[in-house]
C-alpha cells in the first residue's frame, strides 16, 4: 500500500523525500494519514536521516534590524512573485514548477489549515488525481480500440487471402480432373475403334475364305461407315448471358447476369454464391432443354465449351 500512496502523493506535487518522511512518520496507515502530516506546519522542519544545513527554519537569521533586535524566521519568500511558503520543500517544489530562484527568509507567519481547509484540500487532489487516471483510463480505452482495429483488419486480410487461394487451389483441381476426364475418353474412343476394325477386319477375311471354298464371288468390302454428321459449330459470341434459377429448399428471385465467354462454370457459383448460400466446390446446374446436369469436374469448363454461349437458363439445385 505503502508504494501505491508514494505514487500519488508524489503525483500530487510533494517532494519525493518529504512523502518517503510522511510515510515513515505515518506507519504507511494510509493516503489520508500521509497528507494530513505533510500539511501540518509542525512537521514542516523534519527531515530523514541527518538534518541537512541551512533548511530549518525557526532559528534566528543573523540578521539584526535598525534597532539591533533579532529576528526569527517564520517563512520563505519568493523574490520574484511575492508568494510565502512554510517551509523549504514548498520552496523548492515552487522553485521547479516556476523557475524562480530569488527566495528570502520572512518573519510572516502562515497560519496553518484548519481541519476543514485539510478535508477541502484533500477532495481536491483526490479529484485531480482522479481526473488524470480517468484521462489516462480513456487514452488507453482509445488506444485499445486503435490496436484491435489493426488486428482485425489483419485477420480479415489473412483471411482473404487464405480464401484466394484455396479458390485457386479448386479451380486448378477442377481444372486438372476435367482434363483427366478428357484424356480418358479420348483413350475409350480410340480403344473402342480399334476393336471396331479388328471386327470388321475380321468378318471380311472370314467372307473371304468362305467365297473362296464355295467357289463364288467374294462379297464386296463392308460399306464404310456413314459419316458422323459435324458437331454445330461453336458459337463465336464471346459472353454468356445467363438466367439462374435456384430449386430446393431455398428460393430466392431469378438472377440474369452476363459473363465473358472463358469464365468456368465454378467461377460462376462463386460469384453468386453469397445470393444463394450454395458453396462453389458443391454446385449442382442443370438445363432444362436438351435436359443436361453440370457438377463435379464439369465446374472447371468454361461457358463457351459447355455450350452455354450466348445465352442460356439454368437451374441450381439449393
Amino acid at each position: 500500500m505503502g508504494q501505491s500512496d508514494r505514487e500519488s502523493l508524489i503525483e500530487m506535487g510533494f517532494p519525493e523525500e518529504r512523502v518517503k518522511l510522511a510515510l515513515i512518520r505515518t506507519k504507511h496507515s494510509g493516503l489520508q494519514p500521509a497528507l494530513e502530516w505533510l500539511t501540518n506546519p509542525d512537521n514542516e522542519n523534519e527531515v530523514l536521516g541527518e538534518e541537512a544545513e541551512g533548511q530549518s527554519l525557526g532559528t534566528p537569521t543573523g540578521n539584526n534590524d535598525d534597532n539591533g533586535e533579532g529576528q526569527t524566521a517564520n517563512s520563505l519568500k519568493c523574490n520574484d512573485c511575492g508568494k510565502t511558503f512554510r517551509g523549504m520543500p514548498q520552496a523548492q517544489f515552487h522553485a521547479e514548477k516556476t523557475g524562480h530562484d530569488d527566495f528570502s527568509e520572512s518573519v510572516e507567519t502562515i497560519a496553518p489549515l484548519t481541519e476543514e481547509e485539510k478535508a477541502a484540500k484533500l477532495n481536491e487532489l483526490r479529484a485531480k488525481l482522479a481526473q488524470k487516471r480517468a484521462l489516462e483510463a480513456e487514452k488507453d480505452k482509445e488506444e485499445f480500440k486503435k490496436n484491435e482495429a489493426i488486428r482485425r483488419k489483419k485477420d480479415q486480410d489473412s483471411a482473404s487471402l487464405i480464401e484466394e487461394l484455396q479458390r485457386k487451389e479448386q479451380l486448378k483441381d477442377i481444372e486438372k480432373k476435367r482434363q483427366e476426364k478428357a484424356a480418358d475418353a479420348a483413350a475409350k474412343a480410340r480403344v473402342k475403334a480399334e476393336i471396331e476394325a479388328d471386327r470388321k477386319a475380321r468378318a471380311d477375311r472370314a467372307a473371304a475364305a468362305k467365297a473362296l471354298r464355295e467357289g463364288t464371288t467374294p462379297p464386296s468390302a463392308s460399306p464404310a461407315p456413314a459419316a458422323v454428321p459435324a458437331a454445330p459449330k461453336a458459337s463465336t459470341a464471346n459472353s454468356a448471358r445467363l438466367q439462374i434459377r435456384t430449386e430446393g429448399s431455398r428460393k430466392i428471385p431469378p438472377i440474369t447476369d452476363t459473363f465473358p465467354a472463358e469464365t468456368t462454370l465454378f467461377e460462376v457459383a462463386s460469384k453468386i454464391q453469397e445470393k444463394t448460400g450454395v458453396e462453389p466446390n458443391g454446385a449442382v446446374f442443370m438445363t432444362t432443354f436438351p435436359r443436361k446436369t453440370f457438377t463435379g469436374a464439369d465446374l472447371g469448363a468454361t461457358l463457351k465449351e459447355l455450350g452455354l454461349v450466348p445465352s442460356a437458363a439454368l437451374i441450381l439445385k439449393t
